[in-house]
C-alpha cells in the first residue's frame, strides 16, 4: 500500500490508504466536488501532481489512467443548495465523506488535503499541500477537478450566457460582468458575495 513514511508514520505497510481532495470551494457557481482514491502500488501512475499545476489535457489523461489502474476510486459532490444551507466548509467535508463512503474498498486511513478533516469511519490524517506531496491525494485532486470541470461544461449548455465553460464558475472579470448583465441563475451560490449582494434590493 501507499507509504507515508515522510510524515513520520510507522506500521502502515499493510494499511489501505485513500487520498482525499476537493475541487471547487472558491467559485461563485456549481457544486463542490471531492474524490477519494486508493492507488495500486503495483500499477503506479507517472506524473501525478497537484491538479492546479497541470494543463487541462494532461489532467484528462491522468484521470483516465487513475480510473483504469486504481484499486478503488469515487467522485462525489455537495450541491449548491447544500453549500448555501450548510456553508462551503461543511459542504466540502460532506462531499469528502460521500467520496470515501463510495469506495469499493474500505480504507484503514484517509489522507486528506488541507487542515480540515471530515468525520470518517476510518483513521484520518490531514496534510497541508498534500495534493503536491502525496500521490493518492494528487490523484484525488485530479479526479475531483476533472469531474467538476465537466459539470461546469454541462451547465454551460443550460446557461450559455455566463460562460461557465471558460471560467468554471470562478469570479473572473468575465463572470462578474455576465452576472451583472443577467443576474444569478439557479446554479449560483447565494451565500457567496457578490452573488448575495446582487440579490439585495436597494
Amino acid at each position: 500500500m501507499e507509504q507515508v513514511d515522510m510524515f513520520g508514520d510507522e506500521g502502515l505497510a499493510d494499511v489501505v490508504i485513500a487520498g482525499v481532495d476537493e475541487a471547487g470551494r472558491g467559485p461563485l457557481a456549481g457544486a463542490v466536488y471531492a474524490a477519494a482514491v486508493i492507488l495500486d502500488p503495483g500499477r503506479p501512475v507517472g506524473g501525478l501532481a497537484d491538479s492546479k499545476v497541470l494543463t487541462a489535457p494532461r489532467r484528462e489523461e491522468l484521470a483516465l489512467q487513475i480510473q483504469e489502474t486504481a484499486l478503488a476510486w469515487c467522485v462525489a459532490h455537495a450541491s449548491v443548495d447544500e453549500i448555501d444551507t450548510l456553508n462551503i466548509l461543511r459542504a466540502t467535508l460532506l462531499a469528502m465523506q460521500r467520496a470515501v463512503r463510495g469506495l469499493g474498498l474500505k480504507p484503514g486511513l484517509a489522507l486528506v488535503d488541507g487542515n480540515q478533516a471530515p468525520k470518517l469511519s476510518c483513521g484520518v490524517k490531514t496534510i497541508v499541500q498534500g495534493d503536491a506531496l502525496v500521490p493518492s491525494i494528487s490523484a484525488a485532486s485530479i479526479l475531483a477537478k476533472t469531474a467538476r470541470d465537466a459539470d461546469l461544461v454541462r451547465l454551460h449548455g443550460i446557461y450559455p450566457h455566463y460562460g461557465f465553460d471558460q471560467h468554471k464558475g470562478y469570479g473572473t472579470l468575465m463572470h462578474l460582468e455576465r452576472l451583472r448583465e443577467h443576474g444569478p441563475c439557479p446554479e449560483h451560490r447565494r451565500s457567496f458575495s457578490p452573488v448575495r449582494d446582487m440579490l439585495i434590493v436597494p
